[in-house]
């Protein structure tokens, strides 16, 4: 058992001594994020876009600029062609009819069908959203993750004290605007399925920031005149295992869906991927050092002691 323990348990990190050189890479973070996010852009998939999507299979390599040329010439508006997963995986987007009418979609879909009539081709998916569906899942997908956040808020707030429901909720936007920041650099599809990961990544950092700020609550009411700081490094490193663990097996479940899930997950799982890092990150160094910074006190913890009491009084 003791070769699976990859972090000892009386570690003594110093991690509060390097918070200013965290906050300040996460602010830079979150700001270039920001910026890109107003000047690059999200590379929005059909789900938020509207517009024709067929994923095909051809008999051997496909040929790609054969394709944009026949596809090019039927006057269907702006059509992609691209690669997808393996060399005979092609995926065709083509722009939606402006009135957004089904009849013309299916029009533009029967053409398409018709030309790569004589190719040995293979349909493997062929979806459709029209502008309207596209927008009211724009406004449906940003108003998931607001709740989310504000939802969190609430909770920490209840089972902690407001410091802690500050901390975590910056901490949560953090790992937000940092996900969004590398689907902005990267020009990675975001779809529905990025609207899930970065639920997924929220829930995930909220659970690694709850187990570190139960274990500050627990030694602030444990040690009375430890000075904050060490308290802050005490509680982190006590943690430290778990975190490291929990957040190594999900990355191992993680990388064979990257490696093997096909191109279809592979931008989904990337996000994953990084937010568990940055999720495990914002809970050591965004987290703690906010509680530091707004000066937490043990009577914080005043409330989860009395319910403390009251157990032991019960028992």
């Amino acid at each position: 058992m003791r070769l699976l323990k990859l972090i000892p348990d009386d570690t003594h990190i110093p991690f509060v001594k390097w918070r200013h050189i965290a906050v300040s890479l996460s602010v830079v973070v979150v700001i270039a994020s920001t910026v890109l996010l107003f000047t690059r852009g999200l590379n929005f998939g059909i789900d938020f876009t509207g517009g024709i999507l067929i994923e095909i299979s051809t008999d051997g390599p496909a040929d790609i600029a054969e394709l944009r040329s026949d596809l090019g010439g039927l006057g269907l508006g702006e059509i992609q062609i691209q690669e997808f997963g393996q060399a005979d995986d092609v995926l065709i987007r083509v722009q939606a009819p402006e009135d957004g009418d089904e009849r013309a979609s299916q029009r533009i879909v029967d053409t398409i069908r018709a030309e790569l009539g004589d190719r040995a081709v293979e349909y493997r998916r062929v979806e459709v959203v029209g502008p309207q569906v596209s927008g009211e899942l724009v406004q449906d997908g940003i108003l998931a993750v607001v709740i989310s956040v504000v939802l969190m808020l609430i909770y920490i707030w209840f089972r902690f004290e407001w410091q802690f429901a500050l901390g975590s909720v910056i901490s949560l936007v953090h790992d937000v605007m940092a996900t969004i920041g590398i689907f902005c650099i990267l020009q990675l599809e975001f779809s529905l399925a990025s609207i899930a990961a970065l639920l997924t990544i929220v829930g995930y950092s909220m659970n690694d920031t709850v187990i570190v700020y139960d274990r500050i609550r627990e030694n602030l009411r444990k040690y009375k005149k430890m000075d904050l700081g060490e308290l802050l490094d005490l509680s982190i490193n006590q943690t430290l295992s778990r975190t490291v663990m929990t957040s190594g097996t999900t990355l191992l479940a993680l990388a064979a869906l990257f490696i093997f899930g096909g191109a279809v997950l592979r931008d989904f799982t990337f996000a994953m991927i990084f937010g568990i890092f940055i999720g495990t990150y914002s809970s050591i160094f965004v987290g703690a050092p906010v509680l530091l910074a707004i000066g937490v006190t043990r009577d914080s913890s005043g409330a989860a002691e009395k319910g403390s009491k009251e157990k032991t009084a019960g028992a």
